[in-house]
């Protein structure tokens, strides 16, 4: 079914796309106009990467590269379907994870400044404004929070069993952090930065995401094929969505009218579909399918393309939502995780 508002001649894509390879030890960069890839080693594992409009910056966080050690992580992610708990090969328990500040103007030259957090980071956001970043450390089941413009760490805030994805609501009042082992999402209130309520989701929540207007979240719900939906303003989970198999990442378009869920299956079966939820109808409407492993998502600020991982295969599909198919796939570097765009 043809999307309501994205009729007509295709849109060219613009802008730039990052993932974190976390079976490469670097980070990807699309030129979406040239189609051009740049691919940049890092000194960590990176498992996630954002990008930061309030101050032009891209941040990813991983696990420091152990000497000898880089390959075997690689595996042992691997083994079990990307790591999202359950004993995931992220490196010894305890052991501290970095946050890197990358500088979009000048990739090439690595990392402007590498900042501690917790043990075994898994995603980073930033606030509205780039003043601080949030890493969720999956090892430590906390919260850090980084003063960017400092570099330093100024706070831990305690989650949930192995805290994962987390997503900041539009008005920026909120975190919400999917806490994969405990079947539970964290809601932090980022004045006070405390855990203020605790929902109970389903079995494995891998990551969180929000529509526009702020009204839901949806959560994937990894061992159990389905999305969960939060009223954002009752606490309370008023619908689960059947979708692929381990769906992972998952991504609102800006009219609101969408999720995309990325769907990766596991390492013997990989999945290579995106389930497309229509927001008010509270089902799928269309399954796409990409390259192996989906993993990340993300979409372009017009909403006309949204990009989505495949980490089995090394590749981001380019999707277009009034088509609703893969119109271009890129070779990234090996094992691309997490992903972010960059508007032109």
């Amino acid at each position: 079914m043809p999307f309501a508002g994205h009729a007509g001649a295709e849109v060219a894509s613009s802008g730039f796309v990052y993932t974190a390879d976390e079976y490469g030890n670097s980070v990807s960069r699309i030129d979406l106009a040239s189609g051009r890839v740049e691919i940049v080693p890092v000194k960590v594992t990176p498992h996630n990467v954002q990008f930061v409009p309030g101050i032009d910056r891209v941040l990813a966080v991983g696990s420091p590269l152990q000497e000898d050690a880089s390959q075997g992580h690689a595996e042992a992610e691997n083994s079990n379907g990307g790591g999202h708990g359950g004993g995931d090969g992220h490196g010894d328990s305890g052991a501290s994870g970095a946050l890197i500040v990358l500088d979009p103007a000048s990739l090439a030259s690595g990392p402007a400044s590498t900042i501690e957090v917790g043990s075994h980071p898994a995603h980073v956001i930033a606030d509205h404004s780039g003043k601080s970043a949030f890493v969720s450390n999956s090892g430590d089941d906390t919260v850090t929070v980084v003063d960017l413009a400092k570099g330093l760490t100024v706070r831990e805030i305690g989650t949930g069993d192995y805290p994962h994805g987390l997503r900041m609501s539009p008005d920026g009042s909120t975190i919400y952090v999917a806490n994969v082992e405990d079947g539970t999402v964290s809601v932090i209130d980022t004045v006070s930065l405390e855990e203020t309520d605790r929902i109970e989701v389903g079995k494995a929540p891998v990551q969180v995401g929000f529509t526009p207007d702020g009204s839901r979240v949806y959560v994937s719900l990894r061992d159990e094929n389905k999305v969960a939906v939060i009223d954002t303003a009752t606490l309370q989970v008023t619908a689960r969505i059947d979708v692929g198999r381990s769906p992972i990442q998952m991504h609102a378009t800006p009219d609101g009218k969408f999720v995309y869920v990325a769907n990766q299956g596991s390492e013997t079966e990989p999945d290579d579909t995106v389930s497309v939820i229509d927001v008010a109808g509270g089902s799928v409407v269309e399954t796409i399918t990409t390259g192996k492993g989906a993993h990340g998502v993300t979409v372009s600020d017009d909403g006309a393309h949204v990009f989505v991982s495949n980490i089995v295969d090394g590749t981001v599909s380019e999707i277009s939502v009034a088509s609703q198919s893969v119109v271009r796939t890129h070779e990234v570097g090996e094992g691309p995780n997490g992903i972010t765009f960059q508007a032109q």
